[in-house]
């Protein structure tokens, strides 16, 4: 009988000792916990994998959390992360192969496929991207001014992502391009969406396609996040102009709603404190901090609008560079939380 993507994940779950063992075996257990670097095996105290507790839901065996960079998942997502794996299959394959199951019966093509658009296709398309270190996507971040971002888990590379022109017949032949996943998730770490960005390879910058980014699955209040909230937010729009922010000030955690419309949407953390709002310099993005802000007000955090000299923080960072970039952000920080987030002069 054929197990199901749950029934395998409940499996891995029982047996969580065992996995983080043999797939991240630089690390080490410590109470009801194994920790380790990240869930790339790296030797270290970032991530950390609960061992015990429910089959499913909050707080269920197998549920890791990275506090360095806010990513989390369950141990399918671990083993597809650990074995740097570019498949949903292939994933599951290893799954099978660590829990001595036998593969399953081949399906019907219908019955295999998930509901185009949907969460669980943006999953198994984010399971089929690799880091982006040393890829196309990363030269298209470098020439954004984004370094240094091979490592972050939310982002993948897809060499041959498939594009609908809009207006396309269904039967038309498939065209493909390389493409910057950024991975969505809600406020518990569940991926609802992916974001894609379609790259052409012979310059490094968006494709020449209209338009050049789509979005898949559930976004709406949800977004893609970088380090863990705690107290302090910075919420942005676009994804390269959120991660400028994250850049100057590498220790503010951040989430990039995609849009004006989301950012005005998105769902605010528990526990949150403070936001700051790094909308862009445009009608949409001021009527969009207009409402985040009298949502915010209503729960009781306070909200500081960081404004950009140009028209988003990407052009900023390009334009000025990081150093002088921090020092525009830090100008605009509450006293209280320069210490905390970098070392700014006044």
């Amino acid at each position: 009988m054929t197990d199901t993507v749950s029934d395998i994940a409940r499996r891995l779950g029982r047996e969580a000792e065992a996995v983080c063992h043999h797939y991240l075996s630089n690390g080490r257990r410590q109470g009801h916990y194994w920790i380790v670097g990240d869930a790339r095996n790296t030797p270290g105290r970032s991530l950390y994998v609960r061992l015990s507790g429910p089959a499913h839901g909050p707080g269920a065996a197998g549920k890791w959390t990275d506090a360095a960079t806010g990513e989390h998942g369950d141990l399918i997502d671990l083993i597809a992360a650990a074995q740097q794996l570019r498949t949903f299959r292939e994933t599951l394959d290893e799954a099978r192969r660590f829990l001595s199951l036998p593969r399953p019966e081949p399906q019907r093509r219908g019955r295999q496929s998930a509901p185009a658009g949907s969460p669980e296709a943006a999953r198994r398309l984010f399971a089929m991207g690799r880091p982006i270190g040393g890829t196309l996507a990363e030269r298209y971040l470098h020439r954004r001014g984004l370094a240094r971002l091979g490592d972050a888990p939310v982002l993948r590379f897809h060499p041959r992502c498939y594009y609908w022109r809009e207006g396309q017949p269904k039967d038309a032949p498939s065209e493909t391009w390389p493409a910057l996943l950024a991975k969505v998730t809600d406020g518990q770490g569940n991926l609802t969406g992916v974001h894609r960005t379609w790259l052409d390879p012979a310059t490094a910058r968006k494709a020449p396609l209209d338009p050049p980014r789509k979005a898949m699955g559930n976004l709406l209040g949800h977004g893609v996040r970088i380090g863990t909230a705690t107290d302090l937010l910075a919420a942005g729009e676009g994804l390269e102009s959120t991660l400028s922010v994250r850049m100057a000030l590498p220790d503010l955690p951040v989430i990039a709603a995609l849009s004006a419309n989301h950012l005005a949407a998105l769902i605010l953390p528990t526990g949150l404190q403070r936001l700051y709002i790094a909308a862009d310099a445009d009608e949409a993005g001021a009527m969009a901090a207009a409402n985040l802000t009298e949502r915010a007000d209503a729960i009781g955090v306070e909200t500081i609008r960081l404004s950009p000299l140009g028209g988003d923080f990407n052009e900023d960072l390009r334009n000025l560079g990081r150093d002088d970039l921090r020092a525009h952000l830090c100008q605009q920080l509450a006293t209280a939380d320069l210490s905390r987030l970098l070392s700014c002069d006044s």
